[in-house]
């Protein structure tokens, strides 16, 4: 079996057509047919099904198809690793993140970038969850992901900054005019809960900081982004816990966390970052250390 072939795989599961697929790689449709019928024969049985509107994994295709997946985006990424490392100023570089991070830090980055790479294009793979970004690096997405520090991870882990944790409430609320908050203060508030919310030692941040000090945290709502749930803090469902540098320019009111606590922003991959990789997140890096939000 061949690369190349299970790069026709992969494209006819991700367009869900053989027509599509055909189109994307610019090949003939017979072409395209003939390579997945020789790979497989390769493996020894069929791998996709194909049905009336588009085709499908078979058993054996997806216990397949990750493997496959995982070696065509290794060898794209060995390919752009390569031309930057030979000084290539044009290509892409991938990088996946949650979608808090694509509108907190990443904009600024992304800007100087521009400016100084302007042939080299950037390719944001954003998620809803830290979870799903694990899952997606894991399966060899991008060429690095920016987000929370995640556990066990198997390849190189970098942090670039450690960003600054606050309560989100509303402006009338007695709270925004203090300095700080405990959080014993809040056992009898309810709180809008994120799914992007921090995790430490396996637990939600919230959950196991509350419990500490003596309570439970009654949820409100819970919401998939950090924008949503913000807006829903601010219009008094609940307090919010999350990074000070998610809210620049949004209309709210938050305040420090007593005693204050900061997450880690890491910059995470499956290899070594080489090239366009490494300069771009030591770019992360210097750029997080102008902002008062994010320390270094």
């Amino acid at each position: 079996m061949s690369l190349r072939q299970m790069e026709y795989l992969v494209a006819v599961v991700e367009e869900e057509s053989f027509t599509r697929a055909a189109e994307a790689l610019h090949v003939t449709q017979s072409a395209l047919s003939h390579q997945i019928k020789a790979l497989e024969r390769e493996v020894g049985g069929p791998l996709l099904e194909r049905m009336t509107r588009g085709v499908r994994l078979t058993a054996m295709g997806r216990a397949y198809f990750p493997h496959a997946e995982l070696a065509v985006r290794s060898a794209r990424q060995a390919r752009r690793a390569a031309l930057a490392a030979g000084g290539a100023e044009s290509g892409e570089l991938h990088i996946a993140t949650v979608h808090a991070q694509a509108i907190g830090v990443l904009p600024k980055v992304c800007a100087r970038w521009a400016r100084a790479h302007p042939g080299m294009r950037l390719v944001l793979h954003e998620y809803a969850t830290t979870e799903e970004l694990y899952e997606q690096m894991a399966r060899g997405i991008a060429d690095m992901a920016l987000g929370p520090r995640p556990k066990d991870w198997q390849g190189p882990v970098t942090v670039v900054g450690r960003e600054r944790m606050v309560l989100v409430v509303p402006h009338d609320d007695p709270l925004a005019a203090r300095d700080s908050v405990r959080l014993a203060e809040l056992a009898h508030r309810p709180w809008v809960r994120c799914s992007l919310e921090p995790v430490v030692e396996g637990r939600r941040w919230l959950d196991l900081e509350c419990e500490r000090v003596g309570f439970t945290p009654q949820t409100a709502v819970r919401t998939q982004h950090s924008s949503t749930a913000v807006r829903m803090a601010s219009a008094g469902v609940g307090v919010l816990l999350t990074a000070a540098h998610e809210l620049i320019g949004l209309d709210c009111a938050y305040v420090p966390t007593d005693p204050p606590w900061r997450r880690d922003i890491t910059v995470f991959s499956r290899v070594e970052l080489t090239g366009a990789a490494a300069e771009f997140t030591e770019l992360l890096r210097n750029t997080a250390k102008e902002s008062p939000e994010i320390a270094s």
